[in-house]
């Protein structure tokens, strides 16, 4: 987990947040142990109350459960809960925003899936770098 905070969100929320980031990025799998709260509140220097709040937010979303004297762990199913629920999130508060933006761009799909297949945008490549160079300047 990264150890820089933001100030615009509560901190439990983002430690709920990169735990959240862990299980999609299948860093931690279904089943799995997370790191007890002491060892979490030591290592980012947080109180232990704000990482078990965080902790209790992923047990009433049903992503992780506790069992007695053994710790909590990620519950099964919770990266496809996750996936399901972050999808639904994109397609709902972001996609409408990027989809306006390539409107106004005038981009088409074919053109950005060829640019997202050569992994870099030509339009912001300077033409010589991408061989585009008109004939009369070269």
């Amino acid at each position: 987990m990264d150890r820089e905070w933001n100030d615009g969100q509560p901190i439990y929320r983002q430690v709920r947040d990169r735990v959240v980031a862990m299980i999609l990025d299948g860093v931690w799998k279904e089943g799995d142990p997370l790191p007890s709260v002491r060892v979490v509140a030591a290592e980012y220097r947080i109180n232990p109350l704000t990482v078990l709040k965080a902790y209790q937010q992923l047990v009433d979303e049903g992503l992780a459960e506790t069992k007695r004297g053994r710790g909590m762990f990620i519950n099964a199913g919770a990266r496809n809960r996750l996936l399901k629920g972050e999808r639904k999130r994109f397609l709902g508060q972001e996609w409408p925003r990027i989809a306006a933006r390539i409107q106004r761009l005038g981009l088409n799909a074919q053109e950005l899936l060829d640019d997202a297949a050569s992994g870099a945008s030509e339009a912001e490549a300077p033409p010589e770098a991408t061989g585009d160079v008109p004939e009369e300047e070269r």
